[in-house]
């Protein structure tokens, strides 16, 4: 029965993914009539209001939310099956979309990438783990870098590296004159952290929390450069992982004698998709560098 809407559903997909009628027919190659009719016909005929329209532009209905949300994996695995008919075995061109939490683990990755198959694109997406998981599951990107995701059904992970934490301070801090310090040593001093839901945060205040260490958390700020300046403006210390370290003028890294300040990430995609041959050429590159 499928076949018979599937005109009407691909332009209800077209102008729910491009914002618009005329967007849309610019994606399908067609006239905007044809998508405006097509649309209408659709909701005519199952009696629903998929867009609110107005002004210039389009908005999905609660109705056209839920739709668009099954046809965003139904298209996506039409454009992926194209993808790997005209591709298969030859890995001469294609796009690899990666997702991630970590901006350096990334763009390593796309380095290593790049060396290896130059006639590829790769296009890195800088997110949270929740907006990296909800990429893959919506067919926006191939393969997510994440910290020790949840077990998810449908979802293909392997372990790919982990980096200590380091505490980030002011070039002059009295810690630089040491190897390391103690999580305990953490107690006598100002501290930024990053917003709650970071994984950095969230592993130092564990470890203090088995140390008894009482953490004196003196501002919060959701980005890693900012903390990074912030320290070295002497406003307090910080922690982030070894590799996203940047050693600016006045900033000195410091390692934490604490085998629980670590961060574990991992290569993930859509299990269905472990098996295509883009997608399994970027996991090769990147367990063979680790």
């Amino acid at each position: 029965m499928f076949h018979q809407y599937y005109k009407w559903i691909r332009c209800f997909h077209a102008v729910a993914k491009t914002g618009g009628f005329t967007s849309a027919a610019q994606y399908l190659h067609i006239g905007q009539p044809t998508v405006t009719d097509q649309v209408k016909a659709l909701e005519e005929r199952f009696n629903v209001e998929l867009f609110v329209r107005g002004g210039r532009g389009v908005r999905l209905t609660a109705t056209g939310e839920r739709l668009y949300g099954i046809t965003q994996g139904l298209f996506g695995q039409e454009e992926e099956a194209i993808q790997f008919l005209q591709h298969a075995h030859k890995l001469e061109a294609g796009l690899v979309r990666v997702g991630a939490v970590s901006p350096p683990i990334a763009l390593e990755l796309a380095r290593n990438f790049k060396r290896a198959h130059a006639s590829l694109e790769l296009t890195v997406a800088i997110g949270s783990e929740e907006s990296t998981l909800r990429g893959l599951q919506d067919f926006d990107i191939d393969v997510g870098i994440v910290v020790e995701p949840p077990p998810i059904e449908g979802l293909h992970t392997v372990a790919f590296r982990s980096e200590r934490i380091i505490a980030v301070v002011p070039a002059d801090h009295a810690w630089t004159q040491r190897a390391s310090i103690g999580t305990q040593d953490i107690a006598n001093e100002m501290v930024i952290l990053r917003e709650p839901g970071s994984q950095t945060r969230q592993r130092v205040e564990r470890a203090c929390r088995q140390k008894n260490v009482r953490m004196n958390c003196v501002m919060e700020i959701n980005s890693r450069e900012a903390i990074l300046h912030a320290v070295a403006n002497g406003m307090g210390i910080g922690f982030v992982t070894q590799v996203e370290f940047i050693p600016l003028p006045g900033l000195a890294a410091v390692l934490i004698d604490d085998e629980e300040l670590s961060i574990s990430y991992s290569l993930c995609c859509l299990s269905v998709r472990q098996d295509r041959p883009l997608i399994s050429a970027l996991f090769a590159v990147a367990l063979a560098s680790h």
